[in-house]
């Protein structure tokens, strides 16, 4: 196996961290930005570069000449009546969400071109094609990430393929208060098909296989792994 070399934004836990893990145990070289770095202390192969992604700015001299593939992970849960959604709230997720990846994208794009098959991974929601309540603002923002991934993966062909998970609600810190309570999990559990949360590792196997040499001839895709909920009713 040829270690390769990947970035990871957000990559200190949830998704990230079980992606970085994955990543790592494999043996290859892993650069994490995020804002804490504690959780990575252990990991063979794994530096961290400790910075905010919405207020510090990331360039390519701090990257490594050559990256293999890019992940961004941060992301937002903003469950809201519309009517009580001010516009802070929309930009707030545009940031988290669409700002801070344009930023470690355009700061990776050089060093990706240098690989040969590299790839990129961004992360969208089921609600953006499902239409739920509450969910304007995260939704509009991942709305807006599904678009940059399919304009992307035109514009970077034919060596950089960009590709889009939209999972459901997933068993991570982020959701953790949404997931806090027996009565709380079982509902949201019974709103899938599959009757359970998914697990950050089931996302993350998904992300690993589209940044590996196997997912080669995908690009401009938005996958839902989401318990069946935006393709099965039961």
């Amino acid at each position: 196996m040829t270690n390769k070399t990947y970035l990871i934004a957000g990559g200190s836990s949830g998704i990230g961290l079980e992606l970085v893990r994955k990543l790592s145990a494999q043996g290859h070289e892993v650069i994490v930005v995020s804002r804490t770095g504690e959780s990575l202390a252990s990991l063979p192969g794994v530096t961290h570069l400790p910075k905010d992604i919405l207020t510090d700015d990331l360039s390519e001299a701090e990257l490594p000449g050559v990256l293999h593939g890019v992940a961004y992970c941060p992301g937002s849960i903003t469950l809201r009546p519309f009517r009580s959604l001010k516009p802070e709230a929309f930009l707030e997720d545009f940031h988290i969400n669409v700002l801070g990846a344009v930023k470690v994208l355009q700061a990776a794009h050089k060093a990706l071109k240098q690989a040969e098959n590299a790839s990129v991974v961004l992360f969208s929601t089921v609600a953006v094609s499902q239409g739920m309540p509450f969910h304007a603002s995260i939704a509009a923002a991942k709305a807006a990430v599904e678009g940059l991934t399919r304009s992307l993966a035109a514009e970077w062909a034919p060596g950089i393929c960009v590709n889009c998970i939209a999972p459901s609600l997933t068993d991570t810190p982020l959701a953790a208060r949404l997931l806090a309570s027996p009565d709380k999990r079982e509902a949201s559990a019974n709103r899938h098909p599959l009757k359970r949360v998914g697990t950050a590792e089931e996302v993350a196997g998904l992300a690993y296989f589209l940044l590996s040499g196997e997912a080669g001839w995908m690009t401009g895709q938005v996958i839902g792994i989401d318990g069946g909920m935006s393709a099965v009713r039961v």
